[in-house]
């Protein structure tokens, strides 16, 4: 398990009423569209949703297009954030989501929704463009779509990351942009893309980032070791339940989810879970940093995760001190511990093994293992500051 991971990602044009696409279930063996700009009022297919087969271009689903220099979003394609996101080498991300027309996720307090069949995320990784072939080291304040769409001119496109859901299970696709950005094409062994970081004070900093191979995907979305099926990480209720600037309006993304159709059984927001923001100064340390772990590390450290066996838990439902690593000594770690003696130790950061962990870029030490190449700094300073606020002895 090295790099990479997760999966879903997608945009849409604003606004909402029903979904109106019906299921077009078929194999991929058509051959792949041509790329073009096209003009932002040429007519545009619904969604397809494949129900076997692995297209080899992303335009054949139909999700999002290339057009009059936006990346654009297909009708009924709903775009959506997280209160606190998975960090990916300071990628920013477009999500979306895509359900069949009559079919609606069924809402669950704690776990992933019950999603229908034909139901498709995308999430696209991209960058702020610099001067030359750098991009910006920046942090994600949410995807622009003024205008109809991510402005290509601004934006570095990497790669688009599809979740589909069919009969036998959800899949995962990867598909990589060209350096035109008119194009993104299946990628199923994955890729490396170099990128030089600029920051906002002018340092630079390269990064390796890594576009998951098919089985990379399955390492991080297989939270359960038992059924070693995938899941989706990111639309839960604690993680949805905020905010988003539609083309209508701002509203919230439970509610509005609700309102298209999208979603049913779900309590008013002020009812629902909600996590915190980790960037947020007026939330209060413990639920920014237990949100920044759960997003981050609770679907592989968690009681039914790949790292169950390690026995620290930063899933959001652990509530125990010595499963979140307070005082813990841990468990086949070998070099990993960097010779300290507790995953976290109250007070002090720098004898913890967690920070040691998430401050390293070897590969057989860092954490998380998957979908990063640099280190995330302002979020080792976030659990470093938790620590630090933490009060006790370790024996």
């Amino acid at each position: 398990m090295r790099y990479a991971f997760a999966v879903l990602m997608s945009l849409l044009i604003a606004g909402c009423g029903k979904p109106s696409a019906d299921v077009a279930p078929q194999a991929s063996s058509q051959s792949a569209p041509q790329a073009v700009n096209i003009p932002a009022d040429a007519p545009w297919p619904a969604v397809h949703f494949f129900a076997d087969g692995q297209p080899a271009d992303l335009a054949q689903w139909n999700v999002l297009r290339v057009a009059d220099g936006r990346l654009r979003l297909n009708r009924d394609v709903l775009p959506y954030d997280l209160n606190t996101a998975l960090f990916s080498d300071y990628a920013h991300k477009l999500r979306t989501v895509w359900m069949p027309k009559g079919q609606a996720a069924r809402f669950d307090a704690q776990r992933e929704f019950d999603f229908p069949v034909g139901t498709i995320f995308s999430k696209t990784f991209y960058y702020p463009r610099g001067e030359g072939d750098t991009v910006l080291r920046s942090a994600d304040d949410g995807p622009d779509l003024a205008g109809g769409g991510l402005q290509l001119s601004k934006v570095r496109l990497i790669e688009t990351r599809l979740l589909v859901r069919r009969q036998d299970g959800w899949i995962a696709l990867p598909y990589v942009w060209n350096a035109e950005q008119t194009q993104a094409r299946l990628m199923r062994g994955g890729e490396l893309v170099s990128l030089q970081l600029v920051a906002s004070d002018g340092s630079r900093e390269q990064a390796q980032y890594t576009v998951p191979d098919q089985n990379q995907c399955a390492g991080c979305h297989g939270t359960d070791m038992k059924s070693k099926a995938l899941h989706p990480l990111g639309p839960r209720a604690r993680h949805l339940n905020r905010d988003f600037a539609y083309d209508d309006g701002v509203a919230n993304q439970l509610a509005h989810w609700t309102k298209v159709g999208y979603l049913h059984g779900a309590p008013e927001p002020a009812k629902a879970p909600r996590d915190a923001n980790w960037r947020d100064p007026d939330a209060p340390l413990d639920a920014r940093a237990r949100a920044y772990l759960d997003i981050n590390c609770g679907h592989c450290h968690s009681p039914t995760g790949p790292g169950n066996t390690s026995g620290l838990w930063l899933d959001a439902a652990t509530q125990e001190p010595l499963r979140l690593g307070r005082c813990k000594l841990p468990i086949a770690a070998g070099k990993g511990t960097g010779d300290r003696r507790h995953d976290i130790v109250p007070g002090k950061p720098d004898e913890s093994i967690l920070t040691y962990r998430m401050v390293s870029d070897d590969p057989s030490v860092m954490m998380p293992e998957l979908g990063r190449s640099v280190v995330h700094a302002e979020g080792v300073q976030l659990i470093r500051d938790w620590i630090a606020a933490q009060q006790g002895t370790c024996g």
